[in-house]
């Protein structure tokens, strides 16, 4: 089955992880990157690499982004992964055993996200299943520019693959910072609720309860403090930023 698979990548200054990313995927003959703009060495690094692909393309959005790089693959099966994933030997195994012939049916994936290297259980991090194994003569991402996701349909089928996904989506607080600053704006332009700032406090307060107290971000020590209070001012912000372009539709 492996070799009926596409492996689709987006980049953009990944040269961290890349190399082990890649490294996980080298029984896969097809690994198709597009880059939106790197100027680091991930170009470079992917270059090393005889199985994959570089294409290059301006940013449009993460879910036509996505679409576009399952397009230009060869394969109809497509394994989307982020540039900071590594995919386990034991999720590489799996795979290896598939032979599907139903395209309604999607293969999830158990993700195990770190924070400064370290894994996190806490805060609503773990378990993180994501779907991430499909074919695009069936489904698509949808064209959200952050947070996409999968089209499912009422027939779709589901099946859980063994193994993990390893995301190393944050090294420490500046990260943590730069990534909710990049996700708040697109959220805002994307959106088209109405928002408010008690809406933006309230929605704020409620997260860092749920992330610190209902799902235990307590229990790990100040990265689950960390986490728990980033992803409040993720909420807050992005509810300002869409109230602030509300307010500058209506002038």
């Amino acid at each position: 089955m492996i070799d009926k698979i596409s492996v689709t990548i987006l980049t953009k200054n990944s040269e961290k992880y890349l190399k082990q990313c890649l490294d996980a995927l080298k029984a896969f003959d097809e690994v198709l990157i597009l880059d939106n703009g790197s100027n680091d060495k991930t170009l470079e690094i992917a270059a090393g690499y005889a199985n994959v692909t570089r294409i290059k393309h301006p940013f449009i959005g993460f879910g036509p982004m996505k679409n576009l790089a399952a397009e230009k693959a060869r394969n109809d099966w497509i394994f989307s992964v982020d540039s900071d994933e590594i995919a386990s030997e034991a999720l590489i195994a799996a795979i290896r055993e598939l032979d599907p012939v139903q395209v309604n049916r999607v293969y999830t994936i158990d993700r195990l996200n770190h924070y400064n290297g370290k894994p996190i259980r806490c805060c609503g991090w773990y378990p993180d299943t994501v779907i991430r194994l499909f074919n695009r003569t069936y489904t698509c991402f949808n064209d959200a520019m952050v947070h996409e996701s999968l089209v499912l349909k009422p027939d779709t089928q589901k099946t859980v693959l063994a193994g993990e996904l390893k995301h190393y989506p944050f090294d420490d607080i500046g990260s943590l910072i730069s990534k909710m600053q990049s996700y708040s704006t697109l959220y805002a332009q994307q959106s088209e609720k109405t928002s408010s700032p008690l809406k933006a406090f309230g929605r704020a307060t409620f997260a860092f309860f749920r992330n610190y107290f209902l799902q235990k971000g307590f229990l790990c020590g100040y990265e689950g403090l960390v986490i728990s209070v980033s992803n409040a001012n993720g909420v807050f912000y992005k509810y300002m930023k869409l109230y602030e372009k509300q307010c500058g539709d209506q002038l």
